[in-house]
């Protein structure tokens, strides 16, 4: 049913991303998809902020992030499940819709943490994913 599917994780907090991983797991072993793992390095927004940290900085920290993507998956994904490695560099939501549309994924797998009030006033990143993406999107409650 689902050739590729995207699994979008947060490396900030793996704990969080367990029951998530274990269900995109399930899903591509069930439909021999492949996994696309994405993980975002947020943007800085504001040239004020950048200016306290060094001009590389955005350069090391997606290739630390590159880094520990590679080792999160090997450690929590199986090696028979195909996998290709994201790491996309904005605002979270948005990549991983951009990501979903490059990767012509039918399924994208998110966790969700339990939302607070600040979160129906803003909006988390899992209900504009799910509002702004044009495939499935499932939510998975740690």
């Amino acid at each position: 049913m689902f050739s590729d599917i995207l699994l979008a994780v947060d490396l900030t907090s793996p704990g969080t991303q367990t029951k998530a991983v274990g269900i995109a797991v399930e899903q591509a072993k069930a439909f021999s998809s492949r996994l696309h793992v994405l993980t975002v390095v947020p943007e800085f927004n504001s040239s004020i902020v950048a200016g306290f940290f060094p001009k590389d900085f955005e350069t090391q920290a997606l290739e630390a992030a590159r880094e520990h993507l590679h080792t999160y998956c090997e450690q929590a994904i199986p090696a028979e499940v195909k996998v290709q490695h994201i790491v996309a560099h904005g605002t979270i939501y948005q990549e991983i819709v951009r990501a979903a549309v490059q990767t012509k994924c039918g399924l994208i797998i998110m966790a969700s943490h339990r939302p607070e009030l600040s979160d129906f006033l803003l909006g988390p990143n899992a209900a504009r994913v799910v509002r702004h993406a044009a495939c499935s999107v499932m939510i998975v409650r740690d």
